[in-house]
């Protein structure tokens, strides 16, 4: 603790000790305030406006040590000064005593709380943010509330001192009113829960839930407001329409159905979305196959003199197709119309927050859910539409095997296709303005994974600018410029495949019409419950993101179909507490929760555990011993804040750490659960074993030594 911080404790405790040692608490009672009253009416009498600055300053330093007796000092502020100037003395100064509790509380306790506690009041501190004044105001018109666990709690977070000043002087006023008007018939008060009538304390329970029902009615009038101008329909034929048929939508129509909602999903590409037909799905069977080629290159080790085969490129592609049309019944429009689902093949329009129009056809529906995806972004280099290049949607006609493949973008997608394709035989460069590759990951991943495409023979470029795409002699070149060094370097390539992020599918469907707020980076904005400026428009998927995951799209589906259908009742905040995410390169990066570099750059306090796989039987005998488990803990605890795990089978793996952290459960529960022996998935509880052992009870097991000395006879 700094010094600062230990003064200001120090002065605390010495007053706090103060009051109590020398029995001053005795002043701070109902029968001592009205066995002096008499006589400090002659003080104030005498002089009242030195009496009234010593009051004042009183009740500041009683307020501000939250110590006992802030309700007394105000039925005497109003005994002796009367209502107008009782009012107005122990108004500003139980609102300036306040403040400062909340600075002391902020100054010694806050940094360390946010420090322990920052991953788990994240959701605290942006709702204080965004409403913080608001909830303050609601807690300060009830008495009831203990103002000074107000003053210590709110310290903790970042509401400003400012907004805490006047929130705190109006919403304090009412209850401060009471207390004052009572101490002008101190004389006749037996008790002070004479004050508070079981009427009164109803009264102010009400004033306090008057800010919460002003708030449902501002909701209702923004609403009506952002409806002004639009013809709502008499009735509607359905209770929801989907737009898009990815894995938002279909899952979003999926839930709908189940719970027997009429609805209609609408879809103008393929079903499935770009997961099945350009993404996830057919990334993964490529993956596959490179899979195989790096282990034939690999059987040496695995006790084969020779082994070889050779690579048809047409044929792998091939199979990448059929792996989508063995899938694609699970996501075809058959399926979804046996679970009552309507279907349309067409491009939708929205026309009015209650009417999509799709193949000349207007339907009407009380709800819209937006799950239009996004498509690879292709960065402004000159001469790249000229060039011969693919993205990650267009990369799938392939038939011919390039040469020299250039990829540009150093993110998973960019990692995953350049090992892939480097094993399938390809020369690969890659080139990546950022000093590393996956900035996402943990340094230490990242290098893990660059050292084995390195090995592999993939070309790194780090730290290269694209400037621009030529042709010189019928060979296609990208200039570059190395960051490091300021020069120029010409990279010749057959194909180009660029990586470099994805933009939100934000045009041609209406959303200009409906005039829906895009974020600055091009999403659709939505607010905590996933619905956009129109309460019955919610948007899920990479369309608003934050994560372009296919199962956030589904996790944020279950949220928009749930409220838009059932949220005249209840709705659900979007929770974003546990998310994983897997990057497919060999070995796989998979990570949940903060990496060591998010724990880092937020200052959360935090200690390491990490395990490394090359100890482990499985990973030795499948010739895949290389990686980790890395599991970020809160210190002394085994409460877990994230985990990075870079493995072959990485992304199973981390699936035993998504359950823990989703249901808190921490490493001793891990610890004591049974692995299969011999598993990859072994590598978890031997991480647990890892941080039992660092955090073992040294002082116990001397003695526990000490006893099996002596039962040894020693």
């Amino acid at each position: 603790m700094k010094a600062g911080k230990i003064i200001v404790l120090l002065v605390i405790a010495a007053l706090v000790a103060s009051f109590f040692v020398f029995d001053l608490n005795q002043f701070f009672s109902l029968e001592g305030i009205k066995a002096q009253q008499q006589a400090l009416n002659a003080q104030v009498s005498a002089n009242p406006w030195l009496a009234g600055g010593f009051f004042f300053g009183l009740y500041i330093l009683v307020t501000a040590l939250s110590l006992p007796g802030a309700a007394l000092l105000t039925l005497l502020g109003g005994a002796l000064f009367g209502l107008g100037w009782g009012l107005l003395i122990v108004s500003f100064a139980s609102t300036l005593g306040a403040t400062l509790a909340m600075l002391i509380s902020r100054f010694l306790l806050r940094d360390w709380v946010q420090a322990r506690f920052g991953s788990r009041l994240k959701a605290i501190n942006e709702g204080v943010e965004r409403e913080g004044a608001f909830y303050l105001f609601a807690l300060r018109l009830v008495p009831a509330f203990p103002f000074f666990l107000i003053n210590l709690a709110m310290g903790l977070t970042r509401i400003k001192a400012s907004t805490y000043w006047w929130v705190s002087q109006i919403g304090m006023l009412p209850g401060t009113l009471v207390y004052v008007n009572a101490g002008r018939q101190l004389a006749e008060l037996e008790s002070l829960g004479g004050i508070l009538s079981p009427d009164l304390l109803g009264a102010f329970v009400l004033l306090g839930l008057f800010p919460l029902i002003a708030r449902k009615g501002l909701d209702m009038v923004k609403a009506r407001r952002v409806y002004k101008g639009w013809n709502k329909p008499a009735h509607f034929d359905r209770n929801l329409v989907v737009i898009g048929a990815g894995s938002g939508g279909l899952v979003s129509a999926y839930i709908a159905a189940a719970v027997k909602a009429n609805v209609s999903l609408i879809e103008k590409h393929a079903m499935g979305g770009d997961c099945l037909n350009t993404g996830c799905v057919p990334s993964k069977a490529l993956i596959r196959s490179a899979k195989l080629a790096a282990e034939i290159n690999r059987a040496h080790a695995l006790g084969y003199n020779e082994a070889s085969a050779s690579v048809n490129f047409t044929r792998v592609m091939d199979r990448i197709q059929r792996v989508v049309g063995d899938i694609e019944p699970h996501d075809s429009v058959e399926r979804y119309t046996e679970l009552g689902v309507e279907v349309h093949k067409g491009a939708a329009t929205i026309t009015s927050p209650w009417e999509v129009e799709v193949n000349g056809q207007t339907l009407t529906t009380r709800n819209i859910i937006i799950a239009a995806g996004a498509r690879p972004f292709m960065p402004p280099i000159p001469g790249l539409d000229k060039a011969n290049a693919y993205n990650s949607d267009t990369l799938w006609g392939l038939r011919e095997q390039p040469k020299r493949l250039l990829i540009l973008g150093g993110g998973p997608i960019g990692c995953e296709l350049a090992q892939a394709f480097q094993r399938l035989g390809s020369q690969v460069i890659q080139v990546e303005r950022g000093v590393r590759l996956l900035s996402k990951e943990d340094p230490d991943a990242a290098e893990l994974i660059m050292n084995t495409l390195r090995a592999e023979g993939v070309d790194l470029r780090l730290q290269h600018d694209a400037e621009r795409f030529e042709q010189l002699d019928g060979q296609e070149q990208l200039i570059t410029r190395n960051l490091e060094t300021d020069e120029e370097v010409i990279i010749p390539f057959d194909a180009v495949l660029v990586a470099v992020g994805r933009k939100a599918n934000t045009d041609g469907y209406g959303i200009e019409t409906l005039e829906l707020v895009k974020r600055g980076n091009g999403t659709l904005e939505t607010n905590e419950y996933l619905a956009t400026r129109y309460p019955n428009i919610y948007a899920v998927g990479d369309v608003t993101g934050p994560y372009q995951f296919t199962h956030v799209s589904a996790h944020q589906a279950w949220y928009a179909a749930v409220n838009a259908l059932f949220g005249t009742f209840k709705r659900f905040k979007v929770d974003y507490r546990v998310i994983p995410r897997v990057t497919f390169t060999d070995p796989e990066v998979a990570s949940v929760g903060l990496t060591e570099q998010d724990a880092k750059d937020t200052e959360v306090k935090y200690e390491v555990t990490r395990y490394n796989i090359d100890d482990l039987d499985r990973a030795i005998a499948d010739q895949v011993a290389e990686g980790y488990v890395k599991v970020l803990t809160v210190p002394g605890k085994d409460t877990i804040l994230g985990v990075t795990i870079v493995a072959a089978h990485g992304g199973e793996l981390l699936a035993e750490y998504v359950l823990a952290m989703k249901h808190k459960l921490g490493l001793n529960k891990i610890l004591g659960t049974i692995h299969t022996y011999p598993t990859m998935s072994e590598a978890n509880k031997f991480a647990a074993g890892e941080w039992k052992r660092a955090h073992q009870p040294e002082k116990l097991l001397q003695w526990v030594a000490r006893f099996h000395r002596w039962r040894l006879g020693r």
